[in-house]
């Protein structure tokens, strides 16, 4: 029996569908789906997994924080150790089930004696070459004769998967290693310096406070540029605009030449020199070609989903959804340029008959020679992310489908020719002082046309010569500010990410789910918490290597030297051990500074707002009842002020610097594992809250709250 082994249970269906005709019978082996089917006399089994089924950790002697100096987790022995399913459903877990838990690790084993030969069809890259690694040792610990052969594809459709069984290859092992290095790497220093800091700063248990090889330099990135908006100084500006007209009525604008007045004195001289009139001097007009988009790759894609309203990880879950539903080709990719292979005329024809999609496929294959646009990384391990099969708005929920159409039009746009743009400009002299008019407007729309996401505001200028006069209908002079760099979306973090080398394609956005789930940021633009400031801080003063992107990328260039096999994993890890140590030492000489610190910070976050009682000074905090256990908001003006305020007694409580628009009582954001944040006003009889909601009562002048 041949036994194929993919990276999940869908992506196993689909492929024994393919290779089967359909013709398939459907068993479970330990909870574990199995498909089966014939091809000639040669039995074949296809299981998908679940991802990762094994992961690294420490022997047991190591599990105390306590008794355990952070330090000796440096050098421990790291060993790999089965996943074991956890249940989603606690309230069926409680209740006696018939449901067997699925046992990926049982089940490889209970196939292994009878496998004459293993084919990983794993996602092919680090992670999935090492996910499909793990599966055949397993299976190799029973049956270590079974040859292991590979299946390397893009797509999940019938032409890729076949054309992949056709020619077999070997498992990248260097691929493998670089992958295993990595999870060594990211648990040795996330073990180490996690436990050091938290309890330096008595943040244990369910308070931890969570350091990372890539998580810290991501989160310095996002407190630096907080800190620049904080400490901001703006400079004032002036400028001046007119309104001007032509004798048939035609309006426009126009702006001073130097744009920007620094003095305002300056800018109220030009103001008060403008006449009545003013004299066309000259005009020019130039044709630009806007060229179409490169092709998607994993970054781009986040870039522009994250613009329409996506967060990171959710554009990766549904493209991954997407992929293993045949639809799209594999996401996870850097490459911008398409192989000859794929056959782009092909793929645009496909959607011919689209109702959402026929006319712009028209467009495309109504070309004489079509030519794709190209981006600036090309690779040759997957191409960019394409549509792969046509998919109707009616089978897919309104986010898949709102994905899949941004890649299918993407696609396209990416074959039609370029947009033409007109820019005119004219200079006016009024009075002695200079103007200049700008215009711009869309003459050819090429791929624009498709390309909604792509927006172009035309600015109207009327035909105007020299010397023709032109009447002032209107004059202003603005008072402005120069404003500070903006806040990082998770679109423009996962770019800088990527520009710096912090993170894989495969491992950004789930680096940025993990900030928001510890509470180090919040919102989108993303705000840092007072304990994240606090944190980085202190890091960057007692361990800057941390907590810069240097250290990250230096050990990112070395994990592909694995995977060209340039460097071994044991070499590879062994000097990121060495790296470790240095810093460590520098973190445990200011130990008392750095709990300090933290401690500040931690407290900042607990302070809700100001108290909402005319007579008191008081700030209202987050606090934990000493005899309940439970949180609820307090003031601490405490006893001579007793306002209290209940709380959700699960998930993660931030503070926020908004206020509720209905009553102005602060706003706290709840954070709950696998639920999208959630803002609540904490005024329990807000206007604005359903009436009927009686989950959370207002609460005041309760001493037994306080207590």
């Amino acid at each position: 029996m041949k036994l194929i082994i993919s990276e999940k249970e869908i992506a196993a269906r689909r492929i024994a569908k393919i290779l089967s005709g359909d013709g398939l019978a459907e068993e479970k082996i330990c909870g574990v789906p199995v498909y089966g089917f014939k091809i000639g006399d040669e039995d074949y089994k296809v299981m998908g997994l679940r991802g990762h089924i094994m992961q690294v950790g420490y022997p047991k002697e190591y599990a105390n924080w306590v008794k355990v100096d952070p330090m000796e987790l440096i050098t421990a022995r790291i060993e790999k150790v089965p996943i074991k399913e956890k249940s989603t459903n606690k309230k069926a877990a409680s209740k006696k089930s018939t449901r067997v838990k699925a046992d990926y690790v049982k089940a490889l084993k209970k196939m292994a004696d009878d496998t004459s030969e293993i084919i990983l069809a794993t996602d092919f890259d680090r992670e999935g070459e090492l996910i499909g690694y793990d599966a055949w040792q397993v299976v190799k610990e029973k049956n270590s004769l079974a040859p292991v052969k590979r299946a390397k594809f893009s797509a999940i459709t019938p032409r890729d998967i076949n054309e992949a069984f056709a020619k077999l290859g070997k498992v990248d092992l260097n691929l493998a290693f670089a992958g295993r290095a990595r999870q060594d790497i990211d648990l040795i220093w996330g073990a180490t310096l996690t436990r050091f800091i938290s309890l330096a700063s008595f943040q244990i248990w369910d308070k931890y406070l969570s350091v990372g090889r890539v998580q810290t330099p991501t989160l310095t990135l996002i407190v630096n540029r907080e800190m620049e908006i904080k400490s901001f100084v703006p400079i004032l500006y002036w400028v001046v605009n007119v309104k001007l007209a032509t004798k048939s009525g035609q309006e426009f604008e126009a702006t001073h030449k130097k744009k920007r007045f620094l003095k305002k004195d300056e800018a109220y001289k030009a103001y008060n020199n403008i006449k009545d009139s003013g004299t066309v001097l000259g005009v020019t007009e130039k044709t630009r070609k806007l060229a179409p988009p490169a092709p998607f790759n994993t970054t781009s894609l986040i870039v522009i989903a994250n613009a329409i309203g996506f967060a990171a990880a959710r554009t990766i879950s549904i493209a991954e959804n997407l992929y293993m539903n045949g639809y799209i080709s594999y996401p996870r990719t850097d490459n911008t340029v398409y192989p000859s292979s794929i056959g782009i005329s092909e793929i645009a024809k496909m959607f011919d008959k689209s109702d959402e999609f026929k006319e712009m496929s028209r467009e495309v294959i109504s070309q004489e020679k079509i030519v794709a646009s190209r981006g600036k990384k090309r690779s040759t391990d997957h191409p960019p992310i394409y549509p792969t099969s046509v998919a109707e708005k009616k089978n897919l929920k309104s986010d898949v489908w709102k994905l899949y159409e941004l890649i299918v039009r993407r696609f396209m746009c990416t074959l039609l020719p370029s947009a033409e743009v007109k820019s005119i400009t004219a200079d006016i002299d009024i009075g002695g002082e200079l103007f200049r008019a700008n215009g711009s407007n869309i003459i050819k729309l090429g791929w624009t046309k498709f390309y909604p996401y792509f927006k172009h505001e035309d600015v109207f200028i009327p035909d105007l010569e020299a010397k023709q006069i032109l009447t002032v209908s209107g004059k202003e002079i603005l008072d402005k500010q120069t404003k500070p760099s903006s806040r990082y979306t998770q679109g423009r973090l996962v770019e800088k990410m990527e520009e710096l080398g912090l993170g894989t394609k495969a491992t950004r956005h789930t680096i940025i789910q993990n900030l928001m789930q510890r509470g180090y940021i919040h919102g989108n633009p993303l705000t840092p918490s007072e304990k994240a400031v606090a944190v980085i801080k202190m890091l960057k003063k007692h361990a800057e290597k941390i907590s810069s992107p240097d250290m990250t990328s230096e050990l990112e260039m070395y994990m592909d030297g694995i995977a060209s096999g340039d460097q071994t994993k044991e070499e590879v890890v062994d000097k990121s051990r060495e790296m470790l140590k240095d810093i460590m030492v520098n973190l445990k000489n200011g130990k008392e500074e750095i709990s300090q610190e933290i401690k500040d910070g931690i407290k900042k976050d607990l302070i809700v707002g100001k108290c909402m009682d005319k007579d008191c000074d008081g700030n209202l905090i987050i606090r934990t009842s000493r005899k309940t256990k439970k949180r609820f908001i307090g003031c601490s003006a405490y006893p001579k002020c007793t306002n209290t305020f209940s709380l959700p007694q699960n998930g993660l409580i931030l503070t926020t610097e908004q206020k509720c628009k209905h009553c102005g009582y602060p706003v706290v954001r709840v954070i709950r594992k696998g639920r999208r944040p959630w803002d609540l006003c904490i005024n329990n009889i807000c206007p604005g809250k359903n009436a009927n909601n009686k989950k959370f009562r207002y609460s005041k002048g309760s001493k037994k709250a306080a207590d």
